[in-house]
């Protein structure tokens, strides 16, 4: 037992029941029971990091997750991130972060990490960013493609969060280990990752309960669905970003 992570996980648990939440999670025995690994998951929903921690309860391994710096500034999240050894950052200094995840998956722990950086709008699988692979070939260790599908219903960007009752079912998958080669090119296993996470992703969202109505909005515009487009979502998170540089500047 390792507090306070632990009985967080405990009192987690006890909410997904309370809100009725349905959890499928498959490829459980892909998380290796000792040793480092970098979890690398794709992001619909603020709670991803929650539910994705979930798949490796299976062989008693916790998961450190990389999210933003700003988090530890709450005087009660901080001290609970910071009990709980999750890995902090800095967008403006994102060498240290990768130093402190370095040294976490060097020293055995599993990190989670976000590839897309930021939340898909679309719910499709955005570009992604070359961190998760190079701190899986400098740390020696493997990539675990990580996919989730259902949790952006609970509570994702422009719509309402569901806080009570809801039986939302909430599929995880943990692929195969990928081991990264130290001379292999960081671009090309990002993009192998890519589409490693893309074909899980697409096999969760063929095995989904159907969705119909007000409830598609959660289903990417290419299966039928009112999400934004890929095009139309990188569109608001360009206007998201001017608007933070220009509040920002404004100061």
């Amino acid at each position: 037992m390792e507090f306070p992570y632990t009985p967080i996980v405990g009192l987690a648990r006890t909410i997904f029941f309370a809100q009725g939440l349905r959890f499928t999670i498959l490829g459980e025995d892909n998380i290796p029971t000792v040793g480092g690994a970098v979890m690398a998951i794709n992001h619909t929903g603020y709670f991803d990091f929650t539910y994705a921690g979930l798949s490796a309860r299976k062989n008693r391994r916790l998961v450190r997750f990389m999210a933003k710096k700003s988090i530890w500034a709450h005087p009660v999240a901080g001290r609970l991130m910071r009990g709980m050894k999750h890995i902090p950052v800095d967008r403006h200094a994102g060498q240290e972060s990768f130093e402190l995840a370095l040294r976490a998956v060097r020293g055995g722990e599993i990190v989670g990490v976000f590839p897309e950086a930021t939340m898909s709008r679309s719910f499709e699988l955005k570009p992604f960013k070359t961190g998760a692979v190079r701190l899986a070939q400098e740390g020696g260790v493997p990539i675990l493609p990580t996919t989730l599908w259902g949790s952006h219903r609970v509570w994702t960007k422009e719509a309402k969060r569901h806080r009570g009752f809801s039986r939302i079912p909430i599929h995880i998958t943990v692929g195969a280990p990928m081991v990264v080669p130290p001379d292999a090119d960081p671009v090309a296993v990002s993009e192998e990752l890519r589409e490693r996470m893309r074909v899980q992703l697409e096999a969760q969202q063929a095995a989904y309960p159907p969705l119909t109505g007000d409830d598609l909005r959660y289903l990417p515009a290419r299966l039928g669905g009112t999400a934004p487009t890929p095009e139309e979502a990188a569109e608001r998170d360009h206007h998201d970003m001017t608007r933070t540089v220009d509040e920002f500047t404004r100061k």
